[in-house]
């Protein structure tokens, strides 16, 4: 609810002449607003030129609300005017950072807030020197948009290439990548780290992200120079040290950042499909990226391992995990799966681009990535508000999915055990 109502009023304010230059509708209102507060960064009109300054605030706005949850600015809000958050609220924020407890909740609202704006502001000042010499006084606020965009994993850019223009700029791809990646490993990993600084020291939630994220960038980085490094459409025209850059950019950005320094479009097919596995697994929980997250795909693949060891319960670095654990991951990875392919399926029905091209939209949509293909412009007003919707689920879905499976209810009745055969 509170996030439909951020988009409505952010769709009002980017309809509002004040805020484009004249080519902005309602329905590309609605679907940036939705883009802006889902962090997801597809767009039907280019941000740096169909919208002015002021649209453009309004877009930055949003994508900080969304990135780091409403509920979260809600009470702190109410924190500062010294109203008592009330139980209703407090569930509420437990949802949307996907807790267990509603203690210190009030707490870890304050370290995200501090956390997101100590890294945003870092982030533009660094690029300030990138952008300030190239756009005059302009690049003040460039730094500024584009330190936001990044650390939120939102993926909006000011250049209708996004980032390709700075494709074998060191910092660029340096800050950019950094921004995104501390904001997807999650506030509580952060935080733990900060707090903890020793492997051993911290948290099983912790390793698992660390650990997943490492190893994700690690293949993502090498697959995706191997797949393309002589593609004349991405790596091929570039030099040896852009070709790095770009790969290490491009191995890192489907984990729901969204941003890109070489043309998504003319990537290989098997590109295409490990940056939809990419972008499908996502961030981390707590984070301001989307996804089925790290740790999900970190315990399916520990469940598997089990199965076939014969064990009966998951250990990881010294470790257990329950059934619970197992339960939950299969339940999210289920329904995002389900609402991806159904996603496919509606917007195929009127979609007259390729196959493929879609089913990357679509997953794009659902992990709050941004990156596209170029089918965003081809889909009609149905397939325009089926990605509004997959946006919005993909941001909301999997957090309202969690607390849900989070509550515990004990069966009245016992049946008898059952046998049924599988595989």
């Amino acid at each position: 609810m509170f996030y439909m109502v951020v988009i409505v009023l952010g769709a009002i304010l980017l309809w509002l002449p004040i805020s484009h230059t004249g080519d902005i509708g309602l329905n590309e209102a609605i679907f940036t607003s939705t883009s802006a507060v889902t962090v997801t960064g597809l767009i039907l009109a280019d941000t740096g030129s169909a919208f002015t300054g002021f649209g453009q605030g309004v877009i930055a706005v949003l994508i900080q609300l969304g990135g780091l949850g409403l509920m979260t600015f809600a009470v702190l809000l109410l924190s500062a005017l010294g109203i008592p958050v009330g139980m209703p609220q407090r569930l509420i924020l437990r949802e949307d950072l996907n807790q267990t407890s509603i203690s210190n909740l009030t707490y870890l609202a304050r370290i995200i807030l501090v956390i997101a704006l100590i890294c945003e502001a870092v982030g533009a000042l660094i690029l300030a020197f990138v952008f300030v010499p190239e756009f005059g006084w302009n690049g003040v606020w460039q730094a500024i948009f584009h330190s936001i965009s990044a650390f939120n994993n939102a993926g909006f850019a000011l250049h209708s290439d996004s980032l390709s223009a700075w494709v074998g700029n060191p910092i660029v791809n340096l800050v950019i990548p950094l921004l995104f990646i501390l904001g997807g490993l999650g506030f509580i990993v952060v935080g733990d780290m900060y707090q903890k600084r020793s492997w051993r020291r911290l948290t099983l939630h912790s390793k698992l992200m660390l650990a997943g994220t490492v190893f994700l960038i690690l293949w993502g980085t090498i697959m995706f120079g191997l797949l393309e490094w002589n593609n004349p459409d991405t790596l091929g025209g570039l030099s040896t040290s852009e070709k790095l850059w770009a790969s290490w950019f491009q191995g890192v950005t489907p984990r729901t950042a969204g941003f890109n320094t070489i043309n998504t479009g003319g990537m290989d097919d098997s590109t295409t499909m490990l940056t939809m596995t990419l972008m499908l697994v996502g961030g981390g929980s707590t984070s301001t990226a989307g996804g089925i997250k790290v740790t999900t795909l970190c315990v399916l693949i520990l469940a598997t391992i089990a199965f076939f060891g014969r064990q009966t319960t998951l250990n990881a670095f010294g470790r257990s995990l329950g059934i619970e654990e197992v339960m939950k991951v299969m339940a999210l990875t289920t329904v995002s799966t389900l609402l991806v392919m159904t996603g496919i399926f509606v917007i195929s029905i009127s979609f007259t681009g390729t196959f493929l091209d879609l089913a990357f939209e679509v997953t794009s949509a659902f992990g709050t990535v941004g990156l596209s293909r170029g089918a965003t412009g081809l889909l009609d007003g149905f397939g325009q508000a089926v990605i509004i919707v997959t946006m919005f689920l993909g941001r909301v879905g999997p957090l309202a999915i969690g607390f849900l499976l989070a509550t515990r209810s004990v069966p009245r009745v016992k049946y008898p055990a059952g046998q049924i055969y599988l595989g």
